[in-house]
């Protein structure tokens, strides 16, 4: 087990897109004894962050040390969080290609939803996540694709490049604050361990919400 600093855990948020990696990212952080926010608490402030209020994002932000996905991974969220907790740590988690993102996130929706196809706008706005229609919302209030083609391949990976890059030029010059990283790489943990100032003792990266592939 990876042994805390004195004064406590760093607060990190994880504001890498959904599908890459978050929720492997969080049973990691819970393994090293930090305390990972409500996510379902989180995801039903996505209408209050479609609208820019952050203040019960951030008051959520206060529960916890460990946050991802939905409000977390939005745009613009990382900013405001940056201003209301100056010594908090960002982890840009990503895929080994735009594709590889895409083709993760339809996959999900597909195995998801559960109607042997890719799904239609129909389907998400029928489907009960968090509400009916959540999955719906967050794809359109999110990344802006259309009702008639929801999975808009372009769309979609020029909105996941194009938040990357946003990331990157938000945190250019405190790059102390930003960790860029894949899960996929072996050595992921130590780099997480050294970002945040623990003793690395081995800890391995667990993988969850594998699947096997579809044709897209």
């Amino acid at each position: 087990m990876t042994s805390q600093p004195e004064a406590g855990p760093h607060k990190v948020f994880c504001i890498g897109a959904n599908k890459t990696g978050t929720t492997s990212l969080a049973m990691f952080f819970r393994s090293i004894n930090y305390k990972v926010g409500n996510q379902e608490e989180g995801e039903l402030l996505l209408k209050e962050w479609s609208i820019r209020n952050f203040g019960p994002i951030i008051e959520l932000a206060k529960t916890a040390d460990f946050f991802q996905d939905i409000p977390f991974s939005c745009p613009y969220t990382y900013q405001a969080l940056d201003m209301a907790f100056p010594a908090a740590k960002f982890i840009l988690s990503v895929r080994d290609s735009a594709e590889q993102w895409y083709r993760s996130l339809v996959q999900a929706h597909y195995s998801l939803i559960g109607q042997k196809r890719v799904p239609s706008s129909a389907d998400l706005k029928r489907f009960g996540y968090r509400y009916k229609g959540w999955i719906y919302e967050s794809m359109t209030l999110i990344c802006g694709v259309s009702d008639d083609n929801p999975y808009d391949k372009h769309r979609l990976i020029s909105w996941y490049t194009q938040h990357n890059e946003l990331i990157r030029q938000y945190f250019r010059y405190k790059c102390h604050k930003l960790l860029e990283i894949n899960i996929s790489d072996e050595n992921s943990p130590k780099k997480i361990s050294e970002f945040l100032g623990i003793k690395f003792n081995n800890d391995r990266m667990p993988h969850f919400n594998r699947s096997d592939p579809i044709e897209i």
